[in-house]
């Protein structure tokens, strides 16, 4: 499992309870995390401090957090982020486009909606620019476990499966065309598609 080097009492003792685990509480949550790592970029360090952050709160919270993330991933499931998915990492499986929906939602509120709203807007975003320019994949895996691997830290049991969407994603948006037609994803991305396919990284 993901965890902070201090491990969940190192949560307790910067996080409280004050705000309910709804859709604001998980945000706020997401920016604790970022805040209290050395490196802004480490994705896997936020979310390991989000784990911890979690563990320190109460039961219901971290089963309420697992429920607002399955909400954030049937929200970005969406044509139009696969494509994104696609162009910067140079393809993605189905598996790749969860991991990327687990990186979306740890770039914080604003982020997320932007890209939901306008897929094209995260060639604005540093974090991408960086993972281009180093030739890094964009995903977080870690990021979607952080619920459960918190609540077994906390109390030693699993995550209630009813804090799991049980219904199958049903994939949004009319982006209904192959992916490696250069021409028609230049004209939906076309700052994704100039950054990506004019870097290294890019075909």
């Amino acid at each position: 499992a993901v965890r902070s080097p201090n491990g969940p009492q190192d949560g307790r003792s910067r996080m409280t309870s004050s705000t309910p685990m709804d859709t604001d509480g998980f945000w706020q949550l997401a920016v604790s995390a970022r805040g209290h790592v050395p490196d802004p970029a480490d994705d896997g360090a936020i979310a390991a401090r989000g784990t911890a952050l979690l563990a320190g709160l109460p039961r219901q919270e971290m089963v309420d957090a697992q429920r607002v993330l399955s909400a954030l991933m049937a929200d970005s499931y969406r044509s139009s982020l696969w494509a994104v998915a696609y162009v910067i990492n140079g393809g993605c499986s189905d598996d790749g486009f969860d991991y990327f929906g687990g990186w979306l939602m740890i770039q914080g509120r604003e982020t997320f909606g932007q890209a939901v709203a306008d897929p094209d807007s995260l060639a604005d975003l540093a974090a991408v620019r960086l993972a281009i320019a180093n030739q890094a994949i964009v995903e977080c895996e870690s990021a979607l476990y952080t619920p459960a691997r918190a609540h077994r830290a906390a109390t030693g049991d699993e995550i209630p499966d009813d804090a799991y969407r049980m219904e199958p994603l049903e994939l949004l948006g009319g982006w209904d065309f192959n992916f490696d037609d250069q021409r028609e994803i230049k004209q939906r991305l076309p700052q994704l598609t100039a950054l990506c396919w004019c870097s290294p990284h890019g075909s």
